[in-house]
């Protein structure tokens, strides 16, 4: 039975300027970093979805005590009363993220207990990365019935050099790593923006940690660290959401969050189709003006600084209503082309095999009833709702709220016809405008 489910009308030219929340893929390995401390740490721009109230249910059940203030984004930590034997296995199930506590309470506590987590249906993620350099470090590792038991006498600092730059790895062994005594390196290291502000995070606590050379991480182990307050970086993937609405409704958009660094592929390609993209001279702050016919292009997902996998779906649903044929490779995960059959669903013409996917453009999608499996897959379902004649009715809500948190009221603001629905469909429903839509400012930047 649907949990929930979102509406979308055909919605051209949307307006705007927009603010970006704070970054799911950062925060929630920043939450995990707060376990190496013992104290009350501050965390703002923290983005009010469900992976984070999941992620909050984890802190809680190991004794941390949690304020968060929904309304002004501000999360206080309190681990004073840290306990590592009673965490929530329930919540660790729900999503892949929850794995990332492991290497901060292996650290401190030497034996942990842990449910192997879940998460989107977008491939297998191995969690080898992770476990066979605990093991290297001086855990003993084993796993059964769904848990994993994770026990060392003393950790050891290690020289690591991982086999893919995977950020979920990267992240959890440096926290583990950070108090060790003696020196480590992570080599072939994901270097994303959301690993650099964990990196940031972890130097205001006082571990001794720098990136030396491209995808290589010094850490030199410390004693103790301790609380901090911090600021989430914004959520550079809610930023291509928005700047790819614009361009496949031939918009004008203004996104005053956006980082240019942390997107440059991604903006060199919606240039390449044709869009005015424009983009602040001091990096911050990116416009973009939906040009009328739009060019396919191809690309190719890669680690970061390479085009982001998860920006991968709301690209696709890009080049689907523009004229010419993309190829897509994704060499990330090897099932993210969920989306694609229930683009096809819609009328857009996309042969998806193994990495690969090929994609016609077509003249008109049509709404239809379309199932989400991951989070990027409901977003870029919705966004070829907003160009489709017709409604378009969406099942995968729960996905939506793990990764946005206010998308939907964004995307209304900038005139789109699209409802977040709870429950079950009932009867047939008319998405009405949002009243009183910010125009963006006619202005160059």
């Amino acid at each position: 039975m649907s949990t929930g489910h979102i509406l979308v009308q055909k919605s051209m030219n949307l307006q705007g300027e927009v603010a970006l929340s704070g970054a799911k893929n950062a925060v929630l390995a920043i939450m995990a970093s707060l376990l190496l401390t013992s104290g009350k740490s501050v965390l703002k721009n923290v983005p009010a979805i469900s992976d984070v109230k999941q992620m909050i249910g984890i802190l809680e059940s190991l004794g941390v005590t949690i304020l968060f203030d929904k309304e002004h984004n501000v999360l206080e930590i309190d681990t004073t009363s840290l306990d590592h034997n009673n965490i929530a296995q329930e919540c660790v199930k729900k999503f892949r993220a929850s794995f990332l506590v492991l290497g901060p309470l292996l650290t401190r506590f030497k034996d942990v207990k842990i449910a192997l987590p879940g998460g989107d249906e977008i491939g297998a993620r191995p969690l080898d990365y992770h476990i066979k350099n605990f093991i290297k470090m001086g855990a003993a590792i084993h796993h059964e019935d769904s848990f994993l038991y994770a026990h060392a006498k003393k950790l050891k600092a290690q020289k690591i050099v991982l086999d893919y730059p995977s950020v979920g790895a990267t992240e959890n062994l440096m926290m583990a790593l950070v108090l060790i005594p003696g020196r480590s390196w992570i080599i072939n290291a994901a270097l994303e923006p959301e690993v650099l502000d964990l990196i940031t995070v972890l130097q205001k606590m006082g571990a001794s940690i720098e990136i030396v050379s491209p995808a290589m991480i010094k850490i030199d182990g410390v004693e103790k660290l301790h609380p901090i307050t911090h600021t989430v970086m914004f959520d550079r993937l809610e930023a291509g959401s928005l700047l790819v609405a614009g361009a496949i409704t031939q918009g004008d958009i203004y996104v005053p969050d956006a980082h240019v660094r942390d997107m440059d592929l991604f903006l060199m390609k919606l240039e390449e189709m044709g869009n005015k993209v424009i983009c602040n001279k001091n990096g911050v702050g990116v416009r973009i003006k939906g040009a009328a016919r739009q060019r396919a292009v191809s690309f190719k997902t890669a680690p970061y600084p390479g085009f982001a996998t998860d920006l991968q779906p709301l690209m696709m649903i890009a080049q689907v209503v523009a004229h010419g044929t993309s190829t897509i490779v994704e060499t990330v995960f090897e099932n993210r082309f969920l989306h694609a059959p229930e683009l096809n669903k819609m009328g857009a013409d996309i042969t998806a095999s193994g990495h690969y996917a090929q994609v016609n453009g077509v003249k008109n999608l049509y709404g239809a009833s379309v199932l989400a499996t991951d989070i990027r897959a409901a977003c870029a379902l919705a966004l070829a709702g907003l160009v489709a004649e017709g409604q378009t009715h969406i099942d995968g809500l729960l996905h939506w709220k793990r990764g946005y948190e206010t998308l939907d009221q964004k995307l209304r603001d900038l005139g789109a016809l699209l409802e977040l629905c709870e429950g079950a469909p009932t009867v047939a429903k008319k998405v009405t405008p949002a009243i009183g839509a910010k125009k963006v400012e006619r202005r160059e930047l």
